[in-house]
């Protein structure tokens, strides 16, 4: 008969809060991201949050340029799944200062709620930071 080699069970852990306060609205999403604001180059973050939506980790997924920034749904939300997050709001910035979202942003927002829902995660909000204001969708329903 033959043995397989046993390996010990590893248990996916949500670690610790980074926040202690809850976000609780689009306003704070940018107090807490007001330095990320003022970025060069346009860069794009996942907030990792657990169930009381306090943020457990904020995650750089992609820098791009002055004015665009590719990303790879894949690579963006390799970390969240790997870290067991059940929700998360994805936040980037626009150096220009413009937070109008183009139609580039609208397609990257629909196909990650696309791929978070096949996933099981919750996108709260999609955001975008510029240095005087911010953009949330949830906001503008």
């Amino acid at each position: 008969m033959k043995r397989y080699k046993k390996y010990p069970l590893e248990l996916l852990r949500v670690s610790e809060p980074i926040s202690d306060k809850p976000l609780c609205s689009p306003q704070a999403v940018y107090e807490y991201m007001r330095v990320e604001s003022l970025a060069d180059r346009e860069i794009m973050w996942i907030l990792h949050l657990n169930t009381k939506n306090k943020i457990i980790k904020k995650e750089m997924v992609a820098m791009g340029g002055v004015d665009s920034c590719r990303v790879v749904l894949g690579l963006a939300l390799r970390g969240v799944v790997a870290n067991g997050v059940g929700t998360i709001i994805s936040v980037h910035n626009h150096p220009s200062g413009e937070t109008v979202p183009s139609s580039e942003d609208r397609q990257l927002w629909s196909a990650m709620n696309d791929a978070c829902l096949l996933l099981g995660i919750r996108a709260l909000d999609h955001m975008i930071l510029g240095a005087n204001g911010y953009y949330s969708l949830e906001e503008s329903k």
